[in-house]
C-alpha cells in the first residue's frame, strides 16, 4: 500500500477541503474506535407513489415530505415507487456474478477512465480512490453503456466483459430512469421553484449506475481499511436498492453516524454536490460511508450495491436556483464542478477548466 493510501486510514477530510466546491464538515476518511453513533435517529420514509399516482394535493404532500427528510439529513427512504422488488434481488445476484465470473486480467482491460466528466470503466479493489484503501471493486456505466435509444451502431462488447450483462442491467437502469423526473419535481416545489425547469435534462437523462462488489472482511489489518470511505456523491442525486447486508452509514447535521436500514425493495435517496449547489447549501450533500457490519457472520459475507447517478451533461451550468435569496455560489460549468472535486479522488491532472460563457 503506498503511504498515501496508507495515511487515509486515519486522515481527516479537512486535509481534502481545497477540492470540494460546496461545504462540506469535517470528518475522519475510514472507522475509528472513538466515533459517536446515533442510534435513535430514523431516516425517513417517504411515499413516492403520491407523486406517481396522485393528484396536485399528493404531489404537493410528497414534495413536503422529501424535501424535509432531504433538508433535515439529504437521505431518504422511497417506497411506493413501483419498481419490482424482484428486479432488484436478481440485479444483487447478477452483481455477485459479474465480479466472480470475470478475471481479473479481463477486468483490467476496461480499466476507469474519464469520459466528459465522469470516471467511467472498472475499478480494482483498494483503487477505487487514491487516498484511502477502499475494500471493494467498483464498476461505473455510463449512459452510452445501455441501448437505451436503440442505436444501430451499439456494441456492448466494448464496454462490457460479458455482453449478456448489458440487457439484465439496462432493465434495471430503465425502470428507475422513469423516477428522475417525479424526485426532482418534488425537490424544486420544495425548494419554491417551476417543478418542471428540469425536465429537459432528463430526456436522455446523462447517469452512471455503479455496480459494487465488496469480498467478504478477512480478520487482519486490512479490515480496518472499511470497506468505502466517507465521501459525498457528485451528482444531482443518487437512487440505491436497498442493500440486502448491514454497512450503509450516513453522517448527521449533528456530526454523529446513523446506521442507515431501509426494508428489502425500498430505494435510499441521497442529495449529491450538484443538489447542495443548486440548493445554496439548503439541501446538504451528506457524507456516507459503507463500514463494517456489527455481525461476524455478515463481516464473512460479500456485499453488493448498485446505485444509480443522475447526472447534468458536462456543459451545463450549475447556478443557484431562481428565488433562493443570497446565493453564495458563482455559477460554475458542470464539467469544471465535478472534475475539481472527484481530483482528490484521482490525481490533479484529472480536473478540467471550462470558462462558464465557453
Amino acid at each position: 500500500m503506498d503511504d498515501k493510501k496508507q495515511h487515509g486510514v486515519v486522515a481527516s477530510s479537512e486535509e481534502y477541503a481545497r477540492y470540494d466546491q460546496v461545504k462540506k464538515p469535517a470528518y475522519r476518511l475510514a472507522e475509528h474506535d472513538e466515533e459517536l453513533f446515533d442510534d435513535d435517529f430514523t431516516i425517513r420514509t417517504c411515499d413516492l407513489g403520491r407523486a406517481l399516482r396522485g393528484d396536485e394535493r399528493d404531489r404537493a404532500a410528497f414534495a413536503d415530505d422529501l424535501g424535509a427528510a432531504m433538508q433535515e439529513i439529504g437521505f431518504a427512504i422511497l417506497e411506493g415507487h413501483g419498481v419490482d422488488p424482484q428486479l432488484f434481488a436478481d440485479a444483487e445476484r447478477w452483481v455477485e456474478e459479474l465480479y466472480t465470473s470475470v478475471p481479473l486480467d479481463e477486468k483490467l482491460r476496461f480499466r476507469a477512465a474519464r469520459h466528459g466528466s465522469v470516471s467511467e470503466g472498472y475499478f480494482p479493489i483498494q483503487e477505487t480512490s487514491a487516498i484511502h484503501p477502499d475494500l471493494v471493486e467498483g464498476w461505473v456505466f455510463g449512459r452510452r453503456a445501455f441501448d437505451l435509444d436503440g442505436d444501430p451502431a451499439f456494441d456492448a462488447r466494448t464496454l462490457w466483459p460479458r455482453p449478456e450483462f448489458e440487457p439484465r442491467f439496462r432493465r434495471l437502469v430503465d425502470a428507475e430512469l422513469p423516477l428522475f423526473r417525479p424526485i426532482m419535481a418534488a425537490i424544486l416545489t420544495y425548494l419554491g421553484c417551476d417543478p418542471h425547469l428540469y425536465d429537459d435534462r432528463f430526456e436522455r437523462a446523462k447517469l452512471g449506475l455503479r455496480l459494487n462488489y465488496y469480498p467478504p472482511l478477512r480478520d487482519d489489518g486490512d479490515a480496518r481499511a472499511a470497506r468505502l470511505l466517507g465521501h459525498e456523491d457528485i451528482d444531482l442525486f443518487t437512487l440505491l436498492p436497498a442493500p440486502s447486508v448491514e454497512g450503509l452509514q450516513v453522517l448527521s447535521r449533528a456530526g454523529k453516524w446513523v446506521r442507515l436500514h431501509a426494508p428489502p425493495g425500498a430505494i435510499v435517496l441521497n442529495t449529491g454536490d450538484y443538489l447542495q449547489r443548486l440548493s445554496n447549501d439548503i439541501l446538504p450533500s451528506t457524507t456516507h460511508r459503507c463500514g463494517r457490519p456489527r455481525d461476524l457472520a455478515l463481516m464473512r459475507r460479500s456485499r453488493v450495491s448498485f446505485p444509480l447517478a443522475a447526472y447534468l451533461p458536462e456543459y451545463d451550468v450549475l447556478r443557484v436556483l431562481p428565488g433562493i435569496p443570497n446565493p453564495k455560489y458563482e455559477p460554475i460549468k458542470v464539467i469544471t464542478f465535478h472534475t475539481r472535486t472527484t481530483a482528490k479522488f484521482y490525481g490533479d491532472d484529472y480536473a478540467v477548466e471550462v470558462p462558464v460563457d465557453a
